[in-house]
Order: C-alpha cells, then structure tokens, then sequence
C-alpha cells in the first residue's frame, strides 16, 4: 500500500532537529513565560503547569510538568506524586466537559528509546474519540487534528477557570 503524507511544515526544523527557540529547556522557558517560545499555558498550581501540546496528536491533547526542572518521576516528592495524580483527574474532568472523548492515553515516554524529545519531565494526556480514524488519516497515512493549539488553549484556559473559582 502506498501512503501519501502531510507534512505539518512548522514541525519539520523540531523533528530534524533545530529547534527553535534556541533555550535550554522549552519547558522551562515555557514555564518562565518566556516570550520566544509558544505560550499555551492552561493551568498553572505552586508546582506545575498545565499546557496544550504545541503539536497535538489530537484535539486537547495537553502536557502536565513540574516547573522545576527534572526528568524522571523518581525526583518527585510524595506530595509532588500526589499533586500531579489529583492535577491528571482534574484535567481529563476538563477535557471531558470540553470535548467529550471517548477515552483517554495518559502517559511520560522517558528516555531516547521511548520516543522523547524533551528532558523534562511532561506527562501527555491525549484524548481519544470514536470514529477519530477520518479519511484522511486512512488514504494518507497520517494524522489530521481539526483545531489549532491556541483555540484549545483558549477553551481549556477558560475551563479550568471556571473550575477553581467555584
């Protein structure tokens, strides 16, 4: 079978390499709110930081990291641990009454071998949807995601706003 592909052009420097902004670690120049990097904070606690995927596998698709700097679940504390389960819960009740998946993948890829490219410890939480598969991704071979990082921000933003303020 032959696959055509899409290519997401904004993505091509990171996936080769030159990433840009040239900072130390993106999520923490994300986390300090540095004005070279995209800004798609959602939620912010004493300790983490909640922020749509810049290059989102799907709709919602959101990372949760510490905003010190560690690359390993090992380095949280007992209370970090908690904070960042209870912080989980809370964004999947967000995205559920936002968007209304199916279901949800929530997981770390630590290490090369796993797939990461960033050192910093980041949690993803994809949602899933039925009938996600459209023909695009079946003809073409590759993954189409219908709203842009920013609208989820604003969505999600707004959500959780809602949330802690009641």
């Amino acid at each position: 079978m032959h696959y055509n592909n899409l290519f997401s052009f904004n993505k091509l420097e990171y996936v080769t390499g030159k990433k840009k902004p040239d900072v130390k670690c993106i999520l923490c120049a994300i986390a300090e709110k540095d004005e070279r990097v995209a800004l798609l904070e959602v939620h912010r606690t004493a300790c983490f930081l909640v922020s749509a995927n810049l290059y989102p596998f799907n709709v919602g698709h959101l990372l949760i990291f510490p905003l010190r700097h560690i690359e390993s679940i090992k380095q949280l504390s007992g209370a970090e641990a908690l904070e960042l389960h209870g912080l989980t819960n809370e964004a999947m009740d967000v995205l559920s009454e936002v968007y209304s998946p199916g279901g949800f993948n929530v997981g770390y890829n630590i290490g090369a071998c796993s797939g990461a490219s960033i050192e910093h410890l980041h949690l993803h939480i994809v949602p899933r949807y039925s009938r996600e598969l459209g023909f695009i991704d079946i003809l073409g071979g590759a993954k189409l995601v219908v709203e842009h990082p920013e609208t989820t921000t604003k969505k999600l933003n707004e959500a959780f706003q809602k949330r802690n303020l009641t």
